[in-house]
């Protein structure tokens, strides 16, 4: 059906009854631009999102290159919408639970009117928004730590160059809850103790601190460490601009700061830094270690197809497959010594591989008994087929090299 001479302030009030009407579905923008008013846009693209229970509407803005998105409570959307009605847009499309509306304004200003019933849809009220997700740290939300961070921007949503940092964090701290209770961290009776080995721009450490203490509401006391000085000034300024109580950082390598964690991470230490990493949970008996490892030099320059290696010669001679052969090799002889040191090990893939390259995680849980056996011979038979000593061992130290009898 189509209703001519339909007069301007008719369609401000029939958009924005569509808009706030409970069935709203979607509400298209586009074509010439009619009003006194400069456009940027050439196309504004309107829908409703739930947002933590919270209805919202959606505004996608498109130039020819790019578009912008704003989520606004449905109770704070009539400004927005009344400067896109300004812009004065020549076509204007409607959808609802069970009607289509069409609005076209012509070039002398007669504004025309079609409408159309619609079989209703079956399930009703506004879409789950896209980007909602059961994360520790969601998106769509201000968030004053990931701000700071320059991970999220004042209205809470990620920025682009910080979207696979976001997901490395989030996926972390999963991990985290995961095993949080299973290594008994929930019944101290105080302050949780996390130290951050390598934390570099202490992205982790930041989170990991906001999560515990702001979000679930769990005492936490965090340190990051680093050798890089400039990094821990940026992050100790972070810290200050925050007000984080329990918060700090110092300069160092692993191993040298004075500290007794009951949580270690590493996440990306570089080659034996990660080895330094593991040595430093063992020996304070921190109670739970996540350690996501990045480079393998140590023992890509040492293993050669000799020996019993030798059938593995074909594998050797090229250089990624020795490469990623050596990174395997030694993160089993990290996870056998940390269960040699009793720690039940596993090795589990933490995020997608196209977040990181490096998303393996070794995660151990204090609590197995020590020097068992089957694994001290498992590490024996790995060390005498490839005829390498790994430097977890000497990063362990004496209190490992005991439990390995002589060969």
């Amino acid at each position: 059906m189509s209703t001519p001479d339909l007069d301007l302030s008719s369609v401000r009030q029939l958009v924005a009854g569509a808009v706030h009407s409970p069935d709203f579905r979607r509400a298209t923008f586009g074509g010439a631009v009619r009003g006194a008013k400069e456009c940027p846009w050439v196309r504004v693209v309107l829908r409703p999102v739930d947002l933590r229970g919270e209805r919202h509407v959606q505004f996608s803005y498109f130039d020819r290159t790019k578009n912008v998105t704003k989520n606004c409570r449905e109770t704070e959307a009539d400004g927005p919408l009344t400067e896109l009605l300004d812009f004065g847009f020549a076509g204007i499309h409607l959808s609802t639970g069970g009607e289509e509306i069409d609005i076209r304004t012509s070039k002398k200003g007669k504004v025309l009117l079609g409408r159309r019933t619609v079989e209703p849809l079956a399930a009703d009220g506004p879409e789950r928004h896209n980007r909602v997700k059961d994360v520790p740290l969601p998106e769509g939300r201000a968030d004053r730590v990931l701000e700071v961070m320059g991970i999220l921007t004042a209205d809470g949503r990620v920025r682009p160059t910080m979207r696979a940092k976001y997901t490395q964090i989030n996926e972390f701290l999963k991990h985290l809850t995961h095993v949080f209770a299973d290594a008994g961290l929930g019944s101290l009776g105080r302050p949780v103790e996390i130290l951050d080995c390598g934390c570099g721009s202490s992205y982790l450490t930041l989170a990991a601190h906001h999560y515990l203490n702001d979000t679930l509401g769990i005492p936490a006391r965090v340190i990051g460490v680093d050798v890089n000085e400039e990094v821990i000034r940026k992050s100790t300024e972070r810290a200050g601009q925050l007000g984080a109580p329990g918060l700090s950082f110092a300069c160092g390598r692993i191993g040298t700061v004075a500290a007794k964690p009951d949580v270690v991470f590493a996440l990306h230490a570089c080659d034996t830094a990660t080895d330094d990493a593991i040595a430093q949970a063992v020996t304070t008996g921190a109670k739970l270690l996540l350690s996501v490892p990045c480079c393998h030099h140590h023992l890509n320059k040492k293993i050669q197809p000799v020996g019993p290696a030798a059938v593995l010669g074909p594998v050797l001679r090229h250089g990624i497959l020795r490469e990623r052969t050596a990174d395997l090799v030694t993160d089993t002889f990290r996870a056998l010594a940390l269960r040699i040191m009793g720690y039940r090990t596993d090795v589990v893939e933490f995020v997608s591989p196209e977040h990181t390259a490096r998303n393996l995680m070794i995660r151990a849980v204090r609590g197995a008994p020590v020097g068992e056996p089957s694994f001290v011979g498992e590490y024996l038979s790995m060390r005498s087929f490839w005829g390498v000593v790994p430097y977890i061992e000497q990063a362990l130290g004496e209190s490992f090299r005991r439990l390995l009898p002589e060969s």
